[in-house]
């Protein structure tokens, strides 16, 4: 075992293990560790699949698993399960970061699936929302076109929102509607007013400071290199790498 390669720790596959999909006939599956394992090390350091080291087993394999549970929508199930279980939510924080789509990404649109990519002034690219914890721990994660604005997020995550007394957002999701849209839940906007606003609105400045916790989450994620530049011409597979690096970085 290599050790610049990433490999499950047994607590972390313990707690993993039991929201894997069941195989109850067929082939046994190949040893699902050391595929998951050899998933992560490819999206980790943006490699080709047939890149990925033998160590792992045959790249087809992992390529072929990670596309069929894709798919299936495992890997958003585990990250969604695995985010429930978070108690530290009485203050929840929003924001939206953009994630530059490759040119192998962004070929010609086939199907009526969308591809979740649009242009913008810096170019294609794709754009991650998330509401996260007190701790800075992602609770929602939602993949848009680049060019979607904030509020069309927000009002897209509000209804999944947990129980919270507060919510933090920067000014780009000032508006009257969406506080009051949150005031009907029961919570408590932390946002500063736009400068253009008439009348000064009020908020608590000290607790406005734990923004930065969700800027240090999307910088952890976009550390890894499949995160941080979108290969994936699939929608529902460039979501399952940002489900997966949440899910090994924050919950695991």
């Amino acid at each position: 075992m290599q050790s610049h390669h990433f490999w499950l720790s047994d607590k972390q596959f313990e707690r993993l293990q039991p929201l894997l999909p069941n195989k109850t006939r067929g082939v046994p599956r190949v040893d699902d560790r050391r595929v998951i394992s050899g998933i992560i090390h490819v999206l980790r350091h943006g490699l080709m699949w047939r890149d990925a080291p033998v160590a792992y087993g045959p790249h087809k394999t992992l390529y072929n698993r990670f596309v069929r549970w894709s798919e299936a929508g495992v890997f958003d199930r585990i990250f969604a399960t695995l985010a429930a279980e978070s108690t530290a939510t009485h203050t929840v924080m929003i924001d939206a970061t953009h994630l530059k789509a490759h040119r192998t990404a962004a070929s010609a649109q086939k199907g009526a699936v969308p591809r979740r990519i649009g242009r913008t002034k810096g170019g294609l690219n794709s754009k991650l929302h998330a509401a996260c914890d007190t701790d800075g721990k992602p609770l929602i994660l939602l993949l848009t076109e680049g060019q979607v604005s904030d509020y069309r997020g927000a009002d897209t995550m509000l209804p999944a929102f947990p129980d919270a007394d507060d919510l933090i957002a920067d000014r780009g999701y000032d508006s009257d509607r969406f506080r009051q849209a949150l005031l009907d839940l029961g919570i408590e906007p932390c946002i500063p007013g736009r400068s253009n606003r008439k009348e000064e609105i009020l908020y608590d400045k000290a607790l406005y400071k734990q923004r930065n916790l969700i800027e240090r989450m999307f910088g952890r994620l976009k550390d890894w290199r499949r995160i941080a530049t979108r290969y994936d011409r699939c929608a529902h597979t460039f979501m399952s790498a940002i489900c997966i690096a949440a899910t090994v970085i924050f919950w695991l």
